[in-house]
C-alpha cells in the first residue's frame, strides 16, 4: 500500500522570513528556493541558528514567509485560509520530531491510530494500515508496550511511523537523531529514506551532523538563513 504521488511534494521559491523591523531587523531565511519531488529524501545541513527550523516551520505551513511562494503537495500556501491550512497540515503533511513525542499513556498501536482519530476515521482501512506501518519499522511484537518500555531507537521508529499514517505529501524530520546513539541514528536515517521512497513522501531531514548523510538523495547545506 502506497501514497497517491502528487505532482508537486515541496517546492519553496525565493523564500524569505523576516522577525522584527529596523535596527531589529532578523533575516532567517534569506531567498531560499528549495524543490522536493514525491519519494525524494533531502537532508539539510547547517550548524545551530542557521535557519533549519525557519525552513521547517514554512515547509510545514506553520508560518508564512515574509516574501516568495511555498506550494504543498500541488496547493499554494499564499492566500491559503487558517482552517484549509490546519486540514493540509492534518492530511497532507506528516512530522518526526527530535524525541518521538509519544503520549506516555497510549500503547504503540494507539499511537498511531491517534492520527486518523484526530480526523474523526478511524477504519478497518487505518487499523490495518497501522499494522502495516508497524511491520515496516519493526515493532509488530511490540504493539501493546507504551513509551517507557522502549529504547529511544524504537520511540524514534514509533513517532516514525505515525508520521506516515496520514499518507503524507510532505514528511518534516526535524533532528529525529538527536537523543540517539550513532547506531541507532544510522538505523533511523537509513529506514526513514527507505520508507519516503516507499511511499512517495518528499522528505525534509534538518539535522547538524554531517556523518549521518549516505542514505539522502541530495544534501544540502544551509548558513545565515541562506542555502549553498
Amino acid at each position: 500500500m502506497t501514497a497517491t504521488v502528487t505532482t508537486t511534494g515541496l517546492a519553496l521559491d525565493g523564500v524569505t522570513l523576516e522577525y522584527g523591523s529596523g535596527d531589529t531587523l532578523v533575516t532567517a531565511l534569506d531567498e531560499v528556493t528549495l524543490t522536493v519531488e514525491p519519494g525524494q529524501f533531502v537532508a539539510v545541513v547547517g550548524p545551530s541558528g542557521s535557519g533549519k527550523s525557519s525552513l521547517l516551520a514554512v515547509a510545514g505551513a506553520l508560518i508564512h514567509p515574509t516574501r516568495g511562494r511555498v506550494r504543498i503537495a500541488d496547493v499554494e500556501v499564499s492566500g491559503t485560509k487558517a482552517r484549509d491550512l490546519a486540514e493540509l497540515r492534518r492530511t497532507r503533511i506528516g512530522y518526526v520530531f527530535q524525541s518521538g513525542n509519544l503520549p506516555a499513556s497510549l500503547p504503540v498501536r494507539d499511537q498511531l491510530l491517534l492520527v486518523p482519530h484526530l480526523s474523526g476515521r478511524i477504519t478497518a482501512d487505518a487499523r490495518a494500515y497501522a499494522d502495516e506501518l508497524l511491520e515496516a519499522v519493526g515493532l509488530t511484537a511490540k504493539a501493546g508496550r507504551r513509551p517507557h518500555e522502549l529504547s529511544g531507537g524504537e520511540r524514534q521508529r514509533v513517532g516514525l511511523a505515525r508520521a506516515l499514517m496520514n499518507r503524507p505529501a510532505v514528511l518534516l524530520a526535524d533532528e529525529p537523531t538527536a537523543a540517539l546513539d550513532r547506531r541507532r541514528a544510522r538505523e533511523i536515517v537509513a529506514l526513514l529514506a527507505e520508507q519516503s521512497h516507499r511511499r512517495g513522501a518528499a522528505t525534509v531531514m534538518v539535522t547538524h551532523d554531517t556523518e549521518l548523510l549516505d542514505s539522502a538523495d541530495r544534501v544540502v547545506h544551509m548558513r545565515d538563513g541562506r542555502l549553498e
